[in-house]
């Protein structure tokens, strides 16, 4: 049977009224396509044989499963460094549209992958799928990454922060990272042990975030016609000659650019856990553009809001919280102490978000056999969710939330997760532009999903992320490095260094120890006791 057989007969099921039989059967670590009795027979977990009350994500929640992992603190903490390293207003809002198209593009080549392999995991997904040689290659580099990604732990130290700052305390370095701390432990344990109270409290949240947004743009109207609580000699007139001290160092460019993907990194949370999506393809094609297209409107009114209200010295100064500069300067100084609540809530929902996706990133890694001790990480019990994985991920926001040095803990964990994720969908996007070729069929794929990104749309998310993955080699000019006391080039080194140790782990992993062990790794099909199928790597001797 073809892939595009499946699509065909499997995309009619999806719009069934359980939704749960998935578009394609494939094998998720060689990316064949298979019939269930091939599957089976081979022992591969080639198809998403998720029970229908394992689906618990619905069409809103998946809106806001993006638009709460989207909107975190990036929209409110960001703006000012962003300006540092414009060096104009022009410039800044001209990232944020730059931004905005780069992430709309990387939208598009998510739901095209989503809909043609719809099933739990994401990159790991589409990179098993697309390379298959050397084997088992991706997905050990990929797995280094997945683990050791801290991604909630930024918006988890801007929760901190905030929270100091509407209690009217001083934010020192111990207080804001054990509030922080204390962030991730809630979300883990909303996400482990109540999985659908964490997921009615994320739909909150986002309205409450979207409300807040929404305020500021619509005042924003309002501040571009004057009504500022400033005397006329201190209104911002950051519109006339918007261009003025522009900055053109490369480095700094993508510093500032960095920060804007970082404000919209998020859409493709719902492919992450696709398996629990009921109607998975019918949602995400619905769902993605709804979440993305609100965000963006947004975000550029947001933006045109804060110039409009608060001079450009006092955002360069402001650090991250800019927004509260905004709210004092349209609303008093109470409603400043009342915005840092908001901001802090808008950040526990982004924590929220993230480590549930995380997690299931994790659980994924487990059921496919690639981790140590995978039936660990694979298994949702004892609450019906994967609290190991979810354990994993909250394990190691903690150890970056206390690593770096004051004052570039933000951005050290800002570039830490962007970085490895441009270099992932530099790969993505040119394996889904080899996937558009006539030689991708005479290499076996044969790739018909019921959505299509198109070419130039792709080639345009592909040479972004080429580009953010070379130019932050480049170093900065005086006074713009990324960082206070750390070097500009950390990110870099250590993202490279946690792919360098996936790479180390395969070479042990699938060559070293079953070379001199005189075994072959074999997969092998196995039904949990929750019903969800999971690969087993085992070792098998040589000659059997």
């Amino acid at each position: 049977m073809s892939l595009e057989s499946l699509h065909r007969a499997k995309f009619k099921d999806d719009h069934s009224e359980e939704g749960i039989a998935p578009s394609v059967i494939l094998d998720p670590v060689d990316g064949a396509a298979l019939t269930r009795d091939d599957a089976l027979s081979r022992g591969g977990e080639s198809f998403d044989d998720v029970p229908s009350e394992k689906r618990t994500i619905g069409f809103y929640s998946a809106i806001f499963l993006i638009f709460n992992r989207i909107i975190g603190t990036g929209i409110f903490a960001t703006p000012s460094s962003i300006l540092q390293t414009a060096g104009s207003v022009g410039l800044a809002m001209f990232m944020w549209v730059i931004g905005a198209l780069i992430a709309t593009a990387g939208l598009t080549v998510y739901i095209e992958y989503g809909t043609g392999l719809p099933r739990s995991g994401g990159e790991l997904t589409y990179l098993s799928y697309l390379y298959t040689r050397p084997r088992y290659l991706a997905i050990a580099m990929y797995a280094a990454y997945a683990v050791s990604m801290p991604w909630p732990a930024g918006n988890a130290t801007v929760f901190g922060e905030y929270i100091l700052n509407a209690a009217g305390k001083d934010v020192t370095r111990w207080n804001q990272r054990g509030i922080a701390i204390a962030c991730i432990a809630f979300a883990f344990i909303m996400h482990s042990r109540f999985l659908k109270c964490g997921l009615r409290l994320q739909n909150v949240l986002g309205v409450i975030k979207l409300g807040i947004l929404l305020l500021i743009a619509i005042s924003g109207f309002a501040a571009l016609a004057g009504a500022i609580k400033l005397p006329e000699d201190q209104k911002p007139h950051n519109f006339h000659h918007a261009f003025e001290g522009t900055n053109s160092n490369a480095n700094a460019f993508v510093s500032g650019l960095y920060n804007v993907i970082w404000s919209f990194i998020g859409y493709s949370n719902v492919n992450y856990a696709l398996s629990e999506v009921r109607n998975p393809v019918r949602t995400l094609k619905r769902a993605g553009p709804i979440a993305m297209a609100s965000v963006t409107v947004v975000y550029i009114l947001v933006n045109v809001a804060y110039f409009a209200a608060v001079p450009k010295a006092d955002i360069l100064t402001s650090g991250r919280t800019v927004a509260a500069l905004y709210f004092r300067n349209m609303f008093g100084h109470n409603a400043e102490k009342a915005l840092s609540v908001f901001v802090a809530l808008s950040a526990l929902g982004n924590v929220l978000a993230v480590l549930f996706a995380q997690g299931r990133i994790n659980q994924e890694l487990g059921r496919i056999g690639v981790l140590p001790f995978s039936k660990f990480w694979a298994s949702n019990k004892p609450f019906g969710a994967p609290a190991a994985g979810l354990a994993l991920q909250s394990f190691m926001c903690v150890v970056v939330i206390l690593g770096p040095p004051p004052g570039d803990v933000f951005n050290f964990i800002l570039n830490l997760v962007s970085y490895p994720l441009a270099i992932i969908n530099a790969f993505i996007s040119g394996g889904l532009l080899f996937l558009y070729t006539p030689y991708s069929k005479r290499k076996g794929f044969d790739w018909a999903p019921p959505f299509r990104a198109t070419w130039p749309v792709v080639l345009f998310f592909f040479l972004s992320n080429i580009f953010l993955s070379v130019a932050p080699l480049i170093k900065p000019a005086p006074g713009m490095s990324p960082y206070k006391s750390l070097p500009y080039w950390l990110h870099v080194v250590v993202s490279l260094g946690v792919f360098g140790i996936g790479g180390v782990y395969w070479i042990f992993w699938a060559r070293v120890l079953p070379h001199y062990g005189k075994y072959s790794l074999e997969r092998h099909h196995e039904i949990q006791e929750d019903g969800v199928s999971r690969s087993v790597f085992k070792k098998v001797p040589k000659g059997e």
